[in-house]
C-alpha cells in the first residue's frame, strides 16, 4: 500500500464510526499546526486559502486551487478533503473532467457544491445539480477518494430544509459518500438530514459556539468542519492590531500575540 493509499483508506475509515473533527487550515503552515494538534485529518477552506491570496471567496482559479490542493497533501501526513466549490464548471463533463484533477494531486477526499454564486438564482435547478454529483461520483469511482456533495441552500439564501433533504438523498443515492449542508444549525434540522441520509455520514458546519462535539455526535453527525472560521478568527487578531497601529499610533494589540520561539518552533 502506497502512502498516498494509505491516506485515503484512513479517511474512509474516519466515516465509518464516531464523530471527528476535520480542521481547515488555510496554508502548508496552519496545515502543519493543525497536523501537530493531532487532528486525525484535514480540509481545505476556500474562503480561507482565496484571502491569503488577496480575494475573494469563490475568485481562485482553477490552476490556483489545484495547485494548493498539492501543497497542502504533499506537506502533512494526514488525510487532506480538499474544497473544490463548484468544481470550477457548470457542465457535468467539465466537472467530471476537473474532479479528475484534483484527485490527481494528492488530496483523500474532494467536495462538489450546488450553488451558482449568482444571487438571482442561487442554487443549481435539480436536475443539473444531480447530474453535476453523478459526473463527480464516477470519476472518483476506485480512486480511494471519498466524495462530499454538498447543498448550499442554508448560506445563500435559500434555507429550505425539505429541499435540502430533496438534494442531500438524491445525491447519496447518486453515490455521493458524505453529505453536507452548510448552514444548518438546529438539533432539529440537523437530526432530520442525518436520518434522511443514514447510513451514509454527515459533514456538519460549525463556524461559532452553538454546538458541542459531544452534542453534534449524539445528533448523529460524522464529521465536523470549521468552514473558514479559523481563518477568520487569526483575520481578526491582524485586523485589530493593524487597525490600532493605524488610527492610534499605539501598538498594544501586540503585547497579545504568540512569542516568536513559540511560533518558530512550531516549524524547527
Amino acid at each position: 500500500m502506497t502512502d498516498l493509499d494509505r491516506k485515503r483508506d484512513t479517511f474512509r475509515r474516519l466515516h465509518q464510526t464516531g464523530c471527528f473533527v476535520i480542521p481547515n487550515p488555510w496554508d502548508i503552515g496552519s496545515a502543519r499546526f493543525l497536523a501537530q494538534l493531532g487532528f486525525p485529518a484535514l480540509a481545505t477552506t476556500s474562503s480561507g486559502f482565496a484571502w491569503s491570496r488577496g480575494c475573494a471567496d469563490n475568485h481562485v482559479t482553477l490552476e490556483e486551487a489545484l495547485r494548493h490542493f498539492e501543497e497542502i497533501a504533499a506537506g502533512v501526513d494526514v488525510p487532506i478533503n480538499g474544497d473544490f466549490e463548484g468544481g470550477f464548471a457548470v457542465e457535468p463533463e467539465r466537472v467530471s473532467e476537473h474532479v479528475g484533477r484534483a484527485i490527481r494531486t494528492g488530496i483523500s477526499g474532494v467536495s462538489i457544491e450546488d450553488s451558482t454564486g449568482s444571487a438571482e438564482d442561487p442554487l443549481y435547478e435539480f436536475p443539473l445539480a444531480l447530474e453535476r454529483v453523478k459526473a463527480a461520483c464516477a470519476v472518483v469511482a476506485g480512486s480511494g477518494v471519498l466524495l462530499t456533495a454538498r447543498s448550499e441552500g442554508f448560506i445563500v439564501g435559500r434555507p429550505d430544509l425539505a429541499e435540502t433533504v430533496r438534494r442531500l438523498t438524491a445525491y447519496a443515492e447518486a453515490g455521493a459518500d458524505c453529505l453536507y449542508a452548510p448552514g444548518l444549525k438546529t438539533p432539529a434540522d440537523i437530526s432530520v438530514v442525518v436520518r434522511a441520509v443514514a447510513p451514509k455520514p454527515v459533514n456538519l458546519l460549525i463556524g461559532g459556539h452553538h454546538l458541542t462535539v459531544v452534542r453534534a455526535a449524539e445528533l448523529g453527525v460524522r464529521r465536523i468542519s470549521v468552514g473558514g472560521a479559523l481563518a477568520r478568527a487569526a483575520w481578526a487578531g491582524f485586523m485589530a492590531a493593524a487597525r490600532e497601529i493605524a488610527r492610534d499610533g499605539t501598538f498594544n494589540g501586540l503585547a497579545t500575540a504568540a512569542p516568536f520561539q513559540e511560533v518558530d518552533g512550531l516549524f524547527d
